[in-house]
């Protein structure tokens, strides 16, 4: 599952910076997106994580599945790394072993456990949460810059927060018929597209570092909380030290990652609307065609200063 993520954040950002800025909720954006290759294949990466994540939350307590989520920003780092010549900072070195080690700390303290039934009120208040995100994004798209991408992460990290809350009871499901016919499969499919139209349009905005840092947050500290008051999540006896310690250091680890990224649009778009063509150096795999089919280099290599790298989950 972080290893899905981790490529799905690489790619589906990649066909979010070469697709026109949007100042209205509009869901028309993922069709656009789906135009892109690229998007289609980091999709694909997310369907297959999506899915290993709602295995998982069979047995597994939210707080260890939501923070592996957000763990997949480290494989990004590495995988940029290994296929187009990324250097990382020493301080980067640094929090890719915390996130690790935070990761570690969260598997060794959490006790596999069913989860318990949400019941008619815990379905409610899913479905009220889902008029409130939407009807907040609706107003959230005519913020700009910073305040936009904080704000719109934010509110996929809530949608995508309360899908895992969904998943979790869900997962337990005892047929298939149980499955199709349980309301949570369709509070989780709701939730799911609106975060992720949420998050296309947050890719868009002028801080990705902020979008992807108050995602993370927004998308793992409210199932937590839920998972281990309402749905049955345990920890070991004795560990409960463990889990916060692990849980705290992974989720700084993922917001520390985040404050080397630079937003990866500004870049692309600024070369195609001033053709100035892509940097010699840059692999020919790491080149898209870009709007009016311009070579745009959506990957640029590190720079001294930190790492360069677009950023999604879902």
């Amino acid at each position: 599952m972080i290893v899905a993520y981790g490529v799905a954040n690489l790619l589906q950002s990649v066909a979010a910076a070469r697709t026109t800025v949007h100042h209205t909720f509009d869901p028309g954006l993922l069709l656009r997106l789906a135009g892109h290759r690229t998007y289609l294949v980091g999709l694909a990466c997310q369907v297959a994580g999506f899915v290993l994540a709602f295995l998982s939350r069979r047995d597994l307590p939210l707080f260890l599945v939501q923070a592996s989520v957000a763990a997949g920003l480290g494989v990004t780092a590495l995988l940029g790394v290994v296929l187009l010549k990324w250097r990382l900072p020493v301080a980067e070195v640094a929090l890719l072993v915390l996130l690790f080690a935070g990761i570690t700390a969260l598997v060794l303290s959490a006790q596999p456990a069913p989860s318990k039934a949400l019941g008619t009120a815990g379905m409610l208040a899913l479905l009220v949460a889902l008029a409130v995100i939407a009807v907040l994004g609706f107003f959230a798209v005519r913020l700009h810059g910073a305040p936009g991408s904080v704000v719109l992460g934010s509110l996929a990290g809530l949608a995508f927060s309360a899908a895992a809350v969904a998943a979790r009871p869900l997962a337990s499901a005892s047929s298939w018929d149980a499955f199709l016919s349980d309301p949570l499969l369709y509070l989780l499919v709701g939730h799911s597209v609106v975060g992720q139209l949420l998050l296309g349009l947050a890719m868009q905005r002028g801080s990705t570092t902020a979008a992807v840092a108050a995602m993370d947050a927004a998308g793992a500290v409210p199932a937590a909380i839920v998972g281990l008051l309402l749905l049955n999540d345990k920890i070991w006896p004795g560990r409960e030290w463990l889990a916060g310690i692990g849980f705290l250091v992974t989720l700084a680890a993922v917001v520390g990652l985040t404050r080397y990224a630079e937003p990866q649009h500004q870049h692309a778009v600024t070369r195609a609307v001033v053709g100035v063509p892509p940097p010699l150096v840059t692999p020919p795999a790491a080149r898209v065609a870009g709007p009016a089919g311009v070579i745009a280099d959506p990957l640029p290599q590190a720079a001294s200063t930190g790492l360069r790298r677009p950023t999604t989950r879902s």
